[in-house]
């Protein structure tokens, strides 16, 4: 997901149908040679989509993307999506969250996939092509949304620069913008999940989690590759309009 939205292992066995990690079984890799005027990044993103068993379960489970069983395992470490009716999922497209979130809970879950790149539609979901940076868009987020969030989702993430730092940063002020907008939607005992990056500049966005919700942890989900400094603050048990003192985690 780009500017601000987006979401995007290793192993072979086929996982569980929560989508544990699919590591045990060796597979023989694909060697994707470099075509001319293909630059080598371009090829060794195209080696890596090839070799990835997350990628081929995501075709065939009919998923719109490897980030779906992201959330199958979150959900599946914290229970995040239990009794969830109403979620907001930022930074949706392809609409992999947004999916599970479907499968899981049933017909009777509202959910609001956010994000400026096109989405294909998908029955359950309404679906808003907007920024999600926009002065109005929590206006309409909310709006669609009909009532308080149990659940606000973000996997938003910038444009990568490649500069480490800089991404961090980057990544981290959106989790902060998210967490704003959660704040102001989500019911008591609610939930907010969050992309951030490995890099020590998050201490503020911590700070207000925990006066906010009961319980904060980061996860790392199997899904997210080993190599990747991504992971997840996982928020858990809003506190509401009173908030009592957090709890240590």
């Amino acid at each position: 997901m780009a500017g601000g939205q987006g979401k995007g292992g290793k192993g072979g066995r086929r996982g569980s149908a929560s989508g544990g990690s699919l590591g045990g079984a060796r597979q023989l890799r694909e060697r994707v040679r470099t075509a001319r005027g293909r630059r080598p990044s371009s090829t060794r993103w195209l080696e890596r989509q090839l070799n990835d068993p997350y990628v081929a379960e995501a075709r065939a489970r009919g998923y719109r993307s490897r980030a779906a069983f992201k959330l199958l395992q979150l959900d599946e470490k914290v229970g995040l999506l239990k009794g969830a009716r109403r979620i907001v999922d930022l930074g949706a497209a392809p609409g992999g969250w947004t999916q599970v979130a479907i499968q899981q809970l049933g017909p009777q879950v509202r959910v609001v996939a956010v994000d400026y790149l096109e989405m294909a539609p998908l029955v359950g979901a309404t679906i808003l092509q907007l920024d999600f940076l926009d002065e109005d868009a929590p206006e309409k987020i909310r709006a669609a949304l009909d009532g308080p969030a149990d659940l606000v989702l973000s996997d938003m993430a910038a444009p990568s620069t490649g500069h480490a730092k800089t991404d961090h940063i980057r990544v981290v002020g959106l989790a902060e913008t998210a967490l704003a907008f959660a704040l102001e939607v989500l019911s008591p005992g609610g939930a907010f999940v969050a992309k951030v990056f490995q890099g020590g500049s998050e201490r503020d966005l911590l700070d207000l989690l925990k006066q906010n919700f009961k319980t904060v942890r980061h996860v790392k989900p199997p899904a997210s590759r080993a190599e990747s400094s991504e992971l997840y603050v996982v928020a858990q048990g809003f506190r509401g309009a009173s908030q009592d003192a957090p709890d240590s985690d």
